[in-house]
This record gives structure tokens, C-alpha cells and sequence, in this order.
């Protein structure tokens, strides 16, 4: 068993909008045969390590509620959790989710080195809420024997990435957002004080083409403004 297959198994498991699930242990494909899952979302990580991951649930009942509303997808609730899980395994980025049947993924489970490549290993969790099973994840490394295509599609991905490396983007610093109504903006003026949601001495977001990146610090560089980076924010955070 891979110490980042388990860290990714941990980390969607904390991650999934369901209170108090734990990652049991490691078990064999064959658990899940014969079961009946509410959901099957597989998405593939695209890096330097690729790999498949696969999480199957055997009860939505809590999409609804996360997803705020009936009409919520369960690719799109689950998504941040399998991203942190992704980003347990290593540099890369993570496919969009699709909705399917696990068997072409769990197909031949036994662990690392059951092919006898250590790169090739399949590990497949069991995620409880302590009472009963949640469902399973389950993670394959990328295989040496492989399909030439596998790589042929990461190269391709990493050439779209550099033929598009040099394109300019908008970088902002935002500092707190209110809420007003049209009467109240109308009424603004010269001098006129508007409080915003962030307390003084707070890091400031910083996002790129409205997309929150990052958090900083607002320094002065020269006269002007400038902002210091403080952390770099995972795809998970980026959402909230």
C-alpha cells in the first residue's frame, strides 16, 4: 500500500461534506462486486504521476443539502473532495469528473506490486462513517505497459499548457466586499465611509481572472502598492 494512495484516501474522507467519515483500510476490489452504489465518479489526475480515482458512494442523500438544492449534481459536490485527494498524489491536475461503472478501474486489485510493477500498484479504501460503509475510493498509478496513448495524452496536455504559457491575465487584490442597495449607492458621496466585511489587518484575496488564487498582504513597494504573498491557496480553498 502507497503512503500517498492512503494520505489521498485521508484527505477525501475529511474532505466529503458528511461529518465524521474515517478511512478503515485498505480492502480488495472484489468487496465492491455485487454491491448496488447510489453514485460511481471517476476523474483522472494529468502530471508528472498520473493516476485514476475513483470513488464510489452508496448513498446521495447528502448532495442535496451540500449542493444547496435538489437539483444538484453529485460530479460537482464531490469534486473539491477528489481534488484534495488528487493533490495528495502529486502535481498534476484533475480531469473533469465523470459518472460511470467502476469495474474497468477496480479490475485486477491486489495491491501494490500484484503485477509485479511497483508503479502499477491499485488500492482500493473502504470509508466509513462508523457505523456502516460510506463507499469506496479507490487510486491506480499509472502503468509502465500502459497503452502508448496514456502518455501520448499527458505530453499533448503539457504542450497545449506551454503553447498558451505567455498569455496575459488579470491579476486583482481584493480587500472586502458589503452588500448595498441601489437607494444606498446612489446616496454615496465625497467622504462617504463604506465598511466592508474583512477586519483591519486581514490578508487580502487575490485572484486571477476572478478566480481566488491566493492570499496576501498589502505592502508599499516604491510609492506604490504592492501585495505579499502569504499562502497559495489549494483547489479545494479556492471554491470557498
Amino acid at each position: 500500500m502507497s503512503t500517498a494512495a492512503l494520505a489521498a484516501a485521508e484527505h477525501l474522507a475529511a474532505s466529503l461534506p458528511v461529518p465524521g467519515l474515517r478511512v478503515l483500510g485498505e480492502v480488495g476490489a472484489e468487496v465492491v462486486a455485487g454491491r448496488s452504489p447510489a453514485a460511481v465518479v471517476a476523474a483522472s489526475l494529468v502530471g508528472p504521476q498520473p493516476a485514476d480515482l475513483v470513488l464510489v458512494v452508496l448513498d446521495l442523500a447528502f448532495v442535496a443539502e451540500a449542493g444547496g438544492g435538489p437539483d444538484a449534481r453529485a460530479t460537482a459536490v464531490l469534486r473539491p473532495a477528489l481534488e484534495r485527494a488528487a493533490a495528495a498524489l502529486g502535481e498534476g491536475v484533475l480531469s473533469e469528473l465523470v459518472e460511470g461503472d467502476p469495474a474497468g478501474v477496480l479490475a485486477g486489485s491486489g495491491g501494490a506490486g500484484h503485477d509485479g510493477n511497483a508503479a502499477g500498484w491499485t488500492a482500493v479504501f473502504e470509508i466509513s462513517d462508523g457505523i456502516a460503509p460510506f463507499g469506496w475510493f479507490a487510486v491506480r498509478r499509472g502503468v509502465a505497459g500502459a497503452p502508448a496513448s496514456a502518455p501520448a495524452a499527458g505530453a499533448s496536455f503539457a504542450g497545449r499548457l506551454r503553447r498558451i504559457q505567455d498569455v496575459e491575465m488579470a491579476l486583482t487584490v481584493e480587500i472586502g466586499r458589503t452588500r448595498m442597495s441601489v437607494r444606498e449607492a446612489l446616496s454615496m458621496e465625497p467622504g462617504t465611509v463604506v465598511e466592508l466585511d474583512r477586519s483591519a489587518g486581514a490578508p487580502v484575496d487575490v485572484l486571477l481572472n476572478g478566480r481566488r488564487i491566493a492570499l496576501g498582504e498589502v505592502v508599499v513597494v516604491d510609492q506604490d502598492y504592492a501585495v505579499r504573498i502569504s499562502r497559495i491557496l489549494d483547489a479545494a480553498e479556492a471554491r470557498l
